[in-house]
């Protein structure tokens, strides 16, 4: 019997019908890394990148961890602690940036940098647009990949490292609010909220983000009568639903934000800026006519702060008073909590390189991972953020390009 084109037994013949293995993805080989910690060296930064039970963690999955002696010193956390889980200990920061992965909390110092080798990759909150042109160039020179973590995506879309910051600087500064409001330190003497038969603390936060939401959960805990401003009406909208109570809302209207601010005890700046500086929101006279004693926070004094007679302070030095209102405008609130934010930041970076290495390491990472390859600030020796490459005017690279390329 002879077989015709396009018969059963021509199919058959081509494999088109024979049984046939099942193709399966070949699982991606786990590959070790290599990750070290130096000691944080700006000013009251306290917080450690990962703590004693994440970096135990990272061991017992076949990873290498170099700490610098006492970066843990901040977050009270001794050698010893991460020693015995398993890390190495440098004496020398050379041989920390002997490591494949850097993990920092605050932007490598220019001398960091020059210790950092060829095609080695920092996870860090960079901030290169506020750092001076030869900062990022060095990074170029090195070739060095730099991932900002406050630009890393979450599975959700959201930002982890910026809203885990966030919520512990949300509920920290009402706690600094009462602080302040007390006798103890010279304070109006009143209480952060309110008892039976008198009336309660008056709080205003500007802005319904993350910081908004968690000052705003964390006064009414307390018993403040609070009241949140924000121009947009989706955030409102959200945390109205998200706090699951009445409480008043507005969008920034200057005679209404006004008004507000005359009778407040405590006022919280938490409207940040996406790109460059903070909105200028309460004015000076805003201020002056403000209660005596009363409390601001410029919680977004990073971004040049939104209330304008704010100054940055330090931990050290954390408050200064204009027309006797007491100004709190430390940029580095979560520092203050530095154990309880480097257990956030662990919960971060711990779950991020256990992933990394499950696929099969940094290139892969940023190949199958949208979200990690989000937060690619320098990949070798090219700028792949497209705002970074605007703002000091060099030639931008897609990340999402290169990726396919290779």
């Amino acid at each position: 019997m002879t077989q015709k084109e396009g018969s059963f037994f021509t199919l058959t013949a081509s494999g088109g019908l024979m049984p046939q293995e099942e193709m399966l993805e070949v699982a991606k080989s786990q590959q070790q890394l290599f990750i070290g910690i130096p000691k944080e060296c700006t000013l009251q930064e306290n917080r450690v990148a990962l703590v004693p039970d994440a970096v135990a963690r990272l061991i017992n999955n076949g990873h290498r961890v170099v700490i610098e002696t006492e970066a843990g010193k901040g977050a009270h956390y001794e050698d010893r602690d991460f020693s015995e889980a398993g890390a190495k200990i440098a004496y020398d920061k050379k041989e920390v940036f002997e490591a494949d992965i850097i993990i920092k909390v605050d932007p490598p110092s220019l001398e960091e940098i020059d210790l950092m080798k060829s095609k080695q990759c920092i996870i860090s909150a960079l901030q290169l647009s506020v750092h001076p042109e030869n900062y990022l160039k060095k990074l170029l020179k090195k070739q060095v990949t730099a991932l900002a973590v406050d630009f890393i995506k979450g599975d959700d879309g959201g930002y982890p490292f910026v809203r885990s910051m966030s919520e512990i600087a949300g509920n920290t500064v009402i706690l600094i609010a009462a602080e302040y409001l007390s006798n103890v330190n010279a304070g109006k003497g009143l209480m952060m909220g309110g008892v039976t038969g008198v009336a309660p603390t008056e709080t205003v936060i500007l802005g319904a983000g993350t910081v908004g939401e968690f000052a705003a959960r964390a006064a009414l805990g307390l018993g403040s009568s609070v009241k949140v401003f924000d121009n947009s009406l989706q955030k409102l909208s959200r945390l109205q639903n998200d706090i699951g109570t009445r409480l008043y809302t507005s969008t920034i209207h200057p005679d209404v934000l006004a008004d507000a601010l005359e009778n407040a005890d405590v006022v919280i700046g938490a409207i940040r800026s996406n790109k460059g500086r903070a909105p200028i929101l309460v004015t000076e006279e805003m201020v002056s006519n403000m209660k005596f004693g009363s409390v601001i926070i410029d919680v977004c004094i990073d971004q040049g702060g939104c209330i304008e007679t704010s100054e940055v302070t330090t931990h050290a030095e954390p408050i200064f008073s204009k027309y006797g209102v007491i100004h709190y405008c430390v940029p580095n609130i979560a520092s203050r909590v530095a154990q309880t934010a480097s257990m956030a930041l662990s919960n971060i970076f711990s779950p991020m390189m256990l992933e990394m290495a499950e696929v099969g390491g940094l290139q892969n990472m940023m190949r199958f991972h949208q979200g990690f390859r989000n937060g690619v600030y320098t990949f070798n020796g090219a700028v792949t953020n497209e705002y970074l490459a605007k703002t000091f005017g060099l030639p931008f690279k897609d990340m999402n390009l290169i990726m396919a390329a290779f």
